[in-house]
């Protein structure tokens, strides 16, 4: 049986490649396209979907696990340095009071294979009274809103 999505598992050893699920600007062609951070260059995994709700904050989105709704993203095989350079990027801090924390949640593949990737969740307080993505599709969003899409 597969596993649900948004379970939350333990933390790697910090010295490990590191699978990233991004899911807004850290996508390709995103503003802070994952690609360049590095060496060594992330390597792309596959695109897929965790349970939770996208916000809109504006130039960027935020994510909160769980609940029924899908986030579409992309998974990346990334190193210690390129992961200790995301954490700096969405501001994590220890006592989880950044404006995003670590999770680790089983991600659902297109093709149905599930993988274990870190994502970065939006602490809760940031998206009060902000609005929804309902499509869970931050690219497509960001380009309708610029009247690309």
């Amino acid at each position: 049986m597969p596993e649900p999505l948004n379970t939350f598992l333990p933390d790697r050893s910090p010295a490990q490649p590191r699978t990233v699920f991004v899911y807004g600007t850290l996508r390709r062609g995103g503003s802070n396209d994952i690609h360049r951070f590095g060496p060594p260059a992330p390597r792309f995994g596959g695109t897929g979907c965790i349970a939770g709700v996208l916000h809109d904050l504006g130039p960027y989105p935020g994510v909160v696990l769980g609940g029924v709704g899908l986030v579409v993203g992309e998974v990346y095989e990334v190193a210690p340095e390129v992961e200790r350079a995301l954490d700096a990027l969405e501001e994590v801090q220890g006592d989880d009071e950044g404006e995003y924390r670590r999770r680790h949640v089983s991600v659902a593949l297109n093709g149905g294979r599930q993988v274990t990737c870190l994502v970065y969740e939006i602490h809760p307080r940031h998206v009060r009274g902000t609005p929804v993505i309902p499509s869970g599709d931050w690219i497509t969003h960001w380009q309708a809103r610029q009247g690309r899409g």
